[in-house]
């Protein structure tokens, strides 16, 4: 069977598409390879996929409908993982465009070429734990049934419309859908712009890191490996025809900043300079996942702790960087 994996070189698509590759499926993998941050990580991740039997790259912006269904027609594909999009909450504020035209004209894109594929088995595309706006104070986990009507940044707004676009479809033409939204995701081949892996820089650096909220947030921060399991699991049990099915998809427990902090100044062995800051623009509080949904269909068991989870991705870290810089 193939596969098409969209933002394929991206940090989720990556690693969806290495485990495609590993259980036998063909991927054809697509992204257009933006320079929203260092373009050496997207590139290498890239080089990594390519060097796989089974796997084929194409360098295409998703907002360009009619090159992207002719890429999905002729792959031959009966399902799609659409990953790709322009994320960064705090980015959406200083490039909206560029949300409208990745987010929105390429989720459209990839529901107008599914809906073209005759015997569509299953497209799973990444939402956002942002859709369900701030919630401060919050001890109960977000729940899928709960309000998405109040995004407080437009990188959450997008996700959101995207989500309603998917259901319009699903009704329209009868393809299933599963929109998978996704709790704060870290480990190797992750993303700069992410404060796990940012805090990291700095602090090898020896540069003071800036922990917003006075280090009162608290994130539902999700291992790749968790990610994936739970990716491919809803990949193989499609909806019904016609249903757009929305799950959580993250670790299940929430974990305070300092903590994280914490845990990855002990597995780097140094102490960061921390300069406390107020929350910015476009940030929520807490974010905690309900993933029953997602057991149930799927039987997600995410297991691995930041504890265990953030020294995998330092190790990655020094490995990465000690030989790109040589």
């Amino acid at each position: 069977m193939t596969v098409v994996v969209t933002g394929a070189a991206g940090f989720v698509g990556m690693h969806v598409a290495e485990r495609l590759l590993d259980r036998g499926e063909d991927v054809v993998g697509i992204d257009s390879f933006t320079e929203y941050y260092d373009p050496r990580l997207k590139a290498a991740r890239a080089e990594r996929l390519d060097a796989r039997r089974g796997f084929r790259m194409v360098r295409l912006d998703i907002a360009e409908a009619d090159e992207l269904a002719k890429v999905v027609r002729e792959s031959g594909a009966k399902q799609v993982v659409h990953l790709a999009a322009q994320a960064g909450v705090r980015y959406s504020i200083e490039a909206p465009f560029a949300y409208e035209r990745s987010n929105l004209a390429g989720h459209l894109s990839v529901l107008e070429a599914c809906r073209r594929v005759e015997g569509l088995e299953h497209l799973v595309y990444a939402s956002s734990s942002s859709v369900y706006g701030d919630r401060p104070g919050a001890g109960a986990s977000f729940h899928e049934d709960d309000a998405a009507a109040e995004p407080v940044s437009l990188y959450a707004a997008t996700k959101r419309a995207c989500e309603l676009m998917s259901f319009s479809y699903a009704k329209l033409y009868g393809f299933p859908q599963t929109g998978l939204r996704f709790f704060t995701v870290y480990g190797p081949w992750g993303r700069p712009d992410m404060a796990y892996f940012s805090f990291t820089q700095k602090i090898l650096a020896g540069e003071p890191i800036k922990v917003f909220g006075q280090g009162q947030m608290a994130r539902d921060f999700t291992y790749i490996d968790d990610i994936v399991d739970g990716v491919l699991g809803a990949l193989g049990h499609p909806p019904p025809a016609g249903v757009n099915r929305i799950l959580n998809i993250g670790g299940g427990r929430p974990e305070g900043l300092m903590d994280m902090i914490a845990a990855l100044e002990n597995a780097l062995g140094r102490t960061a300079e921390k300069i406390f800051e107020p929350m910015q623009p476009g940030d929520v509080t807490v974010t905690y996942a309900d993933v029953m949904r997602l057991t149930e269909v799927t039987g997600y068991a995410p297991s691995i702790p930041i504890s265990v989870g953030l020294p995998k991705f330092v190790e990655w870290y020094h490995g990465f960087y000690s030989s790109s810089e040589r």
